[in-house]
């Protein structure tokens, strides 16, 4: 009886994938070609012809083994960008939102500059607090090996996305007025939001991104100081 998995084994001896990777797509494939040709002498066909259509199945070893690593590929590269970038971006998001709030619930006011249309409101608790919340978020982005550019990306991700948020409510906005036919404010209070980004968006950027930095700088000098010592 022709052992499965050690000819699967055999032709996929290729496949650079991890141990338990490798060993998982070899036990699938060989337990799909056995149950193949297992099926095949109840339709009348000998066991060879049963094992040669069996292996016609496969096709191109090579060409599997490259189907098989892009898929692997692909899987890796959206698994490590929910790790490396989402996951600490939104927490990082979450964390400074709730923080504003709880702030504001709690009689904090913010400092106002200017007047009329030209006010900018500064809530320097929140600014003062946010570096820190950067340099957090960079840390679970390095923790789960992110690049640099993954690492800015998570610390300054809610300012990035506060602005993206204002400049979808214009064309919500628009949206709204068209299909309700009635004018609506939802439009005006994006761009009276965007006009003052400097207090939402700039600085908050820049208290985000300074955390992000320093973590980023410290975790290299701790790595560059440990390769020193060995």
């Amino acid at each position: 009886m022709l052992d499965w998995h050690q000819l699967v084994e055999e032709r996929l001896r290729g496949l650079t994938l991890e141990p338990e990777e490798k060993a998982e797509v070899v036990a699938e494939l060989s337990a799909h070609l056995e149950d193949i040709c297992d099926a095949m002498p109840r339709r009348g066909v000998t066991d060879e012809e049963a094992v040669e259509q069996a292996l016609s199945q496969v096709g191109s070893w090579q060409d599997l083994q490259n189907g098989v690593l892009a898929t692997k590929r692909r899987g890796h590269f959206m698994r490590n960008r929910i790790r490396q970038l989402w996951f600490p971006g939104l927490f990082t998001l979450f964390l400074s939102t709730t923080l504003l709030i709880v702030l504001q619930s709690s009689g904090f006011r913010p400092i106002v500059i200017g007047n009329g249309a030209d006010t900018v409101l500064f809530y320097w608790q929140w600014l003062v607090l946010l570096p820190l919340l950067g340099a957090f978020g960079a840390y679970i982005s390095l923790r789960a090996g992110g690049s640099t550019v993954s690492v800015l990306l998570v610390s300054a991700f809610p300012a990035a996305a506060l602005a993206t948020a204002f400049l979808l409510m214009l064309p919500i906005g628009v949206a709204v007025e068209l299909a309700m036919q009635q004018h609506s404010d939802f439009g005006e209070v994006g761009v009276a939001l965007l006009r003052d980004g400097l207090g939402w968006i700039v600085i908050p950027a820049i208290a985000l991104l300074a955390g992000g930095m320093l973590t980023q700088l410290l975790t290299r000098g701790e790595a560059l100081g440990y390769k020193l010592r060995e």
